[in-house]
């Protein structure tokens, strides 16, 4: 499955502070029809995420009954981004 969407960086300040994009729910909707099939646990949806040029293998984390993604450091500085910025995100789940 491929999506494409935009989406906002927004910062978690927890005990590990990370950076994350929350799926939008047209997008969460089609991700939970094949959530059994590609889950390895915990809800968590294993994915290859592309901002700009740069791409990843991460996992969608399960939040508030949708998904969020991770974004992890190399990928900030790579396409120089920041909390609060609008990116274009592509994903490649399944």
């Amino acid at each position: 499955m491929n999506l494409e969407f935009d989406g906002t960086i927004w910062h978690w300040r927890g005990p590990a502070p990370h950076y994350f994009i929350t799926v939008p729910e047209d997008q969460c909707h089609a991700i939970r029809a094949i959530a059994r099939t590609v889950t390895y646990g915990w809800g968590m949806i294993p994915a290859w995420v592309r901002i700009g040029k740069t791409r990843w293998k991460t996992s969608l984390f399960p939040k508030n009954g949708g998904y969020i993604i991770p974004i992890n450091a190399a990928a900030r500085r790579a396409e120089d981004l920041d909390q609060g910025d609008t990116v274009t995100v592509r994903l490649d789940i399944g």
